[in-house]
């Protein structure tokens, strides 16, 4: 079974609501996969200790961006829009032009210039400038 990834919107709505509201303290935890945490703010939901965590964590959701959320929180796995948004700003001329570095320093390696250690750091370098 494919799990549906975790929005940040949405868990920091659910930390607001349990700001707000003694009954919802702790369903964000439950939300982001931390179900421990989720019970220790039901059991301690008449204090306002989790009332105040809670807001503080709902203002840590939208703080992150969505690449530090999914990472945290959804085990690295960025979503759809996350691998669009990376694929659009990717310049084709771009690539061709690290490919052709890269074939040109391959060239010199064969060619004795380079040792296999200097190929792989520059080939990493030009790589990096795609990422």
């Amino acid at each position: 079974m494919v799990e549906k990834l975790r929005d940040r919107k949405i868990a920091a709505a659910l930390a607001f609501a349990g700001a707000v509201s003694p009954i919802g303290a702790g369903l964000h935890k439950f939300y982001v996969g931390q179900p421990l945490w989720g019970i220790f703010y039901l059991l301690l939901s008449m204090t306002p200790i989790p009332r105040v965590a809670s807001a503080i964590e709902g203002i840590w959701y939208l703080s992150q961006n969505a690449d530090e959320f999914d990472l945290k929180f959804n085990d690295g796995v960025a979503s759809t829009a996350t691998i669009v948004s990376r694929a659009e700003v990717v310049d084709s001329d771009q690539i061709g032009a690290v490919a052709d570095a890269v074939r040109h320093l391959d060239q010199l390696r064969a060619d004795g210039l380079l040792s296999e250690y200097e190929f792989e750091q520059k080939r990493r370098k030009l790589l990096d400038r795609i990422a």
